[in-house]
């Protein structure tokens, strides 16, 4: 049964606060988080020459066609925790739906404290720049009380979040702004043409490289999709989401892009390939010493306000479970004057906050195979599936359907044949437990696909 009111007075939903620039920062906050920043050298180790471009070129299309699959399921069904509802409804709530829906929740369990755990140690690793002498222990117990930081941040009305987030937002693209022109007016062409003659050697061979680029580059941009874990906070939702999804794919995109050129231009390839703080030697290289801290300071930032979005949108998830009665009753908790989400928030941050004791990499690897393998395809076929059981007029349609939505099922099937065994063997080690754990719960309960009697 879904949540209901216990003492009167308090809310049985979040109100529906979350404008257009609101919900299109929360988006960018979570793209522009640390990502490009420390994964800038991985890429040139795995494709290096200008192969790696199009992995980036590549990882964009491919988010931009899944942001559209994203945009029509958030304008669809615009409820806070969205791929639950998503799949909960295309796949039947009381059928298969009830599978997908609980694989979804299991592997969000997973994933959450790996996604929000990332952005966290990225931060962490910047911190090293200025403090040096932190060590390995010092950069994952900074890591962890930012996590811990940005749950008490949380613990309050989602309006008060979204002020703050659009006025971080504005001082990350600015940044932004500000190192890429730092890269054109300070272009080398000597250093940009040693690195546009590298020919491409990667150990995995071309096409593999060229997957784990593009994995990369799906990780940065990726958080295109935050509007939509809180499409039920979201006001006008059948336009404001599709909107958010939909420019802030090709807003980051350019960023991100000049900023790779930037780099390349100013530093070359093979130290770039093996710097710790990429921009930071970038922006020391341009502007010396003072150049480098403020750029660090504001990359600090960015993944503190990418960290915070990612577990202001995650810490919905097991909330909507909850409600919807397919979780732990006391997930469903709000706050009896702020109407957010209580248990399933501390929950999330604490999670978080363990995780960032784990390596960047794998981090990053782990996380992008097992929601490709969990979420993204299920959600693919699920537009598929809600366009014949949903006649909306006033939802949003995606452009060339059902362009879109195969060259996603392809692309997402491809960036698993090329990622390492390990995370492979990590996600299909996970949907199978999930798997079972779903059987045994549904025969105790005598719920699909086990008679009822």
């Amino acid at each position: 049964m879904r949540a209901s009111v216990s003492e009167p007075g308090v809310p049985t939903s979040p109100p529906r606060a979350i404008g257009f620039w609101g919900g299109l920062s929360a988006n960018v906050l979570n793209m522009i988080g640390i990502g490009p920043f420390v994964t800038i050298p991985i890429a040139l180790s795995a494709l290096a020459g200008p192969s790696v471009l199009l992995g980036w070129i590549a990882g964009a299309l491919l988010c931009l066609c899944d942001g559209m699959v994203w945009a029509e399921l958030g304008s669809t069904i615009p409820e806070s925790g969205g791929p639950y509802h998503y799949l909960r409804e295309a796949y039947g709530r009381e059928k298969a739906g009830r599978l997908f829906g609980f694989l979804y929740l299991w592997q969000t369990l997973l994933t959450a404290p790996l996604s929000i755990g990332s952005a966290a140690v990225g931060f962490a690793q910047y911190a090293g720049f200025l403090m040096p002498s932190i060590g390995e222990t010092g950069r994952a117990l900074i890591a962890a009380g930012l996590c811990l930081v940005n749950t008490a941040v949380l613990y309050r009305k989602v309006g008060q979040i979204q002020r703050l987030s659009v006025f971080v937002s504005a001082i990350v693209v600015v940044a932004c702004a500000w190192i890429v022109f730092s890269g054109i007016t300070h272009f080398d062409t000597a250093v940009a043409s040693h690195f546009f003659q590298v020919h491409a050697d990667s150990s995995h061979g071309f096409w593999l490289g060229l997957g784990a680029v593009a994995l990369i580059a799906v990780y940065d941009y990726g958080g295109y999709n935050n509007v939509c874990m809180l499409g039920g906070e979201v006001k006008r939702p059948r336009r404001t989401i599709p909107m958010a999804v939909l420019v802030s794919i090709p807003l980051v995109a350019v960023l991100y892009l000049g900023l790779n050129l930037s780099i390349l231009g100013v530093l070359p390839w093979e130290q770039a390939a093996h710097s710790k703080a990429v921009v930071a030697d970038f922006m020391q290289a341009i502007h010396g010493r003072t150049g480098g801290t403020l750029a660090v300071l504001l990359i600090l930032l960015a993944s503190w306000g990418s960290a915070l979005v990612i577990l202001l949108g995650y810490s919905r998830v097991p909330y909507a479970a909850a409600a919807d009665g397919q979780f732990f009753p006391i997930f469903a908790r709000l706050h009896p004057r702020g109407g957010f989400p209580t248990v399933s928030l501390l929950f999330v941050g604490a999670t978080s906050a363990a995780a960032c004791f784990l390596s960047l990499e794998h981090l990053i690897a782990t996380l992008m195979v097992t929601q490709i393998l969990f979420q993204y395809i299920a959600q693919c076929f699920a537009v598929v599936a809600l366009r014949k059981r949903r006649a909306d007029a006033d939802v949003f349609r995606m452009p060339l359907y059902p362009l879109p939505i195969v060259v996603s099922v392809i692309g997402w099937l491809y960036l698993v044949a090329t990622a390492g065994t390990s995370s492979i063997v990590t996600a299909v080690a996970a949907v199978v437990v999930g798997t079972l754990l779903f059987l045994w719960q549904a025969r105790r309960s005598r719920t699909w696909p086990f008679p009822q009697h």
